[in-house]
């Protein structure tokens, strides 16, 4: 490749290919996804992909794109601004939670790994959808807790950060590692509990 990147043709049958190529590449990672097998899963022949796709490249960023985005928008939403801090703290958390140990974020934040030095672009994308968008929704509520006066924060978007990693603590990673499966109840209310606690003994008025 030239290092270019043609305009994805956008016609009836796109979110049939994207449909297809998802489960694939979920499944078999990018080397392993052929692009006859995401072919024939999306019901399309090879010719029909790639006249929306002329690049396998293309179709796995775009697929990872519109996941990512669309999975982060579901699931890390903030509660309203004036929601007390520690019944936020903990909504957010366990809504982080579910995303951060579901099947789709272990899979794909394998992926952005396995392919960084391929991808750059797809781990850009990845933080924005994911860590950044929810550090912005953070920081907006944080400005408002601190106005009211319950909490206390020099910067903001460094306790935005810390908050997001406190939660993916131990549980996060041992998923990646595939030291544990899922994680139980007790283990999640565990890291969240704690999570919350060290933040506001930091950051609470």
């Amino acid at each position: 490749m030239d290092g270019s990147t043609p305009e994805i043709k956008r016609g009836r049958k796109y979110d049939q290919v994207i449909a297809g190529a998802r489960d694939v590449f979920l499944a078999q990672g990018f080397e392993g996804a052929s692009v006859d097998l995401i072919a024939k899963e999306a019901n399309v022949s090879k010719a029909t992909l790639y006249s929306y796709f002329p690049d396998k490249r293309i179709l796995f960023i775009e697929v990872a794109k519109q996941e990512c985005a669309s999975q982060a928008e579901r699931a890390l939403q903030v509660d309203a601004p004036d929601v007390p801090v520690r019944e936020m703290l903990t909504t957010t958390a366990h809504k982080m939670m579910e995303l951060l140990t579901s099947n789709f974020a272990q899979r794909i934040f394998r992926i952005c790994v396995a392919e960084s030095d391929r991808f750059p672009e797809l781990g850009r994308e990845f933080y924005l959808s994911g860590p950044k968008l929810l550090e912005d929704r953070l920081s907006a509520y944080f400005e408002h807790a601190c106005a009211r006066g319950e909490l206390k924060i020099d910067d903001i978007e460094l306790a935005a950060m810390q908050f997001q990693e406190l939660v993916k603590s131990e549980i996060f990673v041992k998923m990646v590692f595939n030291i544990i499966e899922k994680p139980t109840k007790a283990q999640v209310d565990r890291i969240i509990d704690g999570a919350v606690e060290m933040f506001l003994a930091r950051y609470g008025v």
